[in-house]
């Protein structure tokens, strides 16, 4: 099936290539073949040179312009402009159309039986029969148009399906990874083993679950027993000991941290102290040298010296408040580094804890996967199971039906030709043929002879026909039996005391 090419839609219009040529029920002539795409003429058209094409083969060739008839050129007969094809430069052929459309033709897909004309072919019968080759726009698997429900529903892997659990369409193929997302998925408790939680409630229910394991409190300085809620009290009562050394050795090393760092923080301040005195000294010679140039060349005032000699002392001073507000950001920086640290070990541990978590709840969900999938092929192996008994009990309970009944009209039957009718619940019986609810009545079988005819007597308690109403009317009937084909016909047996019947209950056949 998925070796044959898609079946071209129905079209009556002139955008399709010719008719294939094994729609044809007869050897198809040479006049009737499209001299382009050589099918079977659709919509002929003759051009001027008298070579006639499909209506779609003929635009798609001018389409880009002027073209040469191929069909000229190969018969030799190549006349211009004559032999030249363009826009406008054919006309309809509608003999050669109606010849066409008048030929039987049969349905070129497998399977089919249909038959006809070419003209009942496009109109009524292409594009729309059962055995055409369709594709599948989803999967792109070639199918026949009949079985494109069955396709659909079941076989396609790209088909959508419904959650049965949160109702939200999904792909088929994507159904594992909305099971790990499906926020009504059933999950189970680990700790009370409670069934079919939603997914989206699960975190909530281990919040408040006292038999849910959490690790314990101490676990970021290295506990890593986890604990029932409702025991996490008596754990730490029983194990304070080891939470509190624990607790000591990661102090420690908190405190080795530390005082690794606070070396590093002591030079870099001593060196910017260094850089600082350099600069100090720097200005101190530079005011020196300012101050005996002003010597050489004019008189020194001393109130000008005075004045100036201050000046390195003031700018000391500012160094020094400087230095001394460097130094408290560096230690303000290596604190807030020492906090920062901590954070970041804090959150590691966090981190660890919760991958380790991740792990294991990934794992118990894959487990719970596999056994539901298991479960589920159980049930639906039971459930065929249970069907196939049920037809088995519903097979013997007609059976036994079938063999009380033949039991009842054995033990009833005789075979000497006398048969008394015993005919139980008269009064009812005969208030239902009065009301017309059963008006007649049929005995059980009774035969001549073990090999004989077969009867019974059909009685109608409220009279039939001109005795409706005011007598009993009793029919002798004769039956078709076992051994017909033993006896002499017609029935020319003689009925006696059928008269006295119906008060000695009693008909006897001589």
């Amino acid at each position: 099936m998925a070796a044959q090419e898609p079946s071209p839609p129905s079209s009556l219009e002139g955008n399709k290539p010719g008719f294939p040529k094994k729609i044809l029920a007869n050897n198809h002539e040479d006049k009737h073949l499209c001299n382009s795409c050589q099918k079977i003429l659709r919509r002929p058209l003759q051009a001027q040179c008298g070579h006639r094409f499909c209506s779609y083969c003929f635009n798609k060739i001018v389409s880009s312009g002027p073209q040469k008839c191929n069909a000229c050129i190969k018969e030799d007969l190549f006349e211009e402009p004559i032999s030249i094809l363009k826009q406008g430069g054919a006309f309809p052929d509608n003999a050669a159309r109606r010849e066409v459309e008048a030929l039987a033709a049969v349905c070129p897909n497998e399977g089919c039986t249909w038959t006809g004309t070419i003209k009942e072919f496009e109109s009524n019968h292409e594009g729309h029969c059962d055995f055409m080759i369709i594709l599948c726009p989803s999967c792109k698997e070639l199918m026949r148009a009949n079985e494109q429900e069955r396709h659909n529903e079941r076989e396609c892997p790209e088909r959508t399906l419904n959650c049965k659990y949160c109702k939200e369409p999904f792909l088929l193929k994507n159904i594992k990874a909305h099971d790990e997302i499906c926020p009504k998925y059933p999950m189970i408790c680990e700790g009370c083993a409670k069934k079919k939680i939603p997914r989206e409630k699960y975190v909530d229910h281990i919040k408040f679950c006292s038999k849910f394991k959490a690790p314990c409190r101490f676990h970021v300085v290295g506990c890593d027993t986890s604990v029932e809620k409702e025991k996490i009290h008596d754990h730490e009562r029983q194990c304070s000991y080891e939470h509190l050394n624990l607790l000591l050795h990661f102090i420690m090393g908190i405190k080795v941290s530390l005082e690794s760092l606070q070396p590093q923080s002591l030079d870099v301040a001593s060196h910017k102290l260094q850089e600082l005195h350099q600069s100090l000294r720097e200005l101190e010679s530079k005011m020196s040298q300012l101050g005996s140039g002003a010597g050489e060349e004019e008189p020194v005032n001393p109130s000008a010296l005075t004045s100036f000699t201050p000046i390195p002392r003031a700018m000391g001073a500012a160094l020094e408040l400087q230095l001394q507000s460097e130094k408290t950001r560096v230690s303000e920086l290596s604190r807030r580094l020492t906090e920062l640290e901590l954070k970041v070990v804090t959150f590691e541990n966090i981190v660890c804890v919760l991958n380790r978590e991740m792990e294991r709840s990934c794992a118990t969900m894959e487990a719970y996967n596999r056994q539901h999938r298991l479960d589920q092929d159980k049930i639906e192996i039971l459930n065929n199971k249970v069907r196939q008994l049920e037809r088995t009990v519903s097979l013997r309970d007609l059976s036994i039906a079938e063999m009380e009944g033949k039991m009842r009209e054995m033990a009833a039957a005789t075979y000497d030709g006398v048969f008394v009718w015993k005919i139980s619940d008269f009064t009812k019986k005969r208030q239902d043929a009065v009301a017309g609810r059963a008006p007649a009545m049929f005995s059980p079988a009774f035969y001549t002879s073990k090999y004989g005819y077969k009867m019974c007597l059909r009685i109608y308690l409220n009279g039939d026909g001109t005795g409706r109403g005011t007598h009993l009317s009793l029919f002798f009937v004769v039956m078709r039996g076992h051994s017909d084909a033993l006896l002499k016909w017609p029935f020319n047996q003689k009925v006696s005391d059928l008269q006295n019947c119906i008060t000695t209950r009693q008909c006897k056949l001589n």
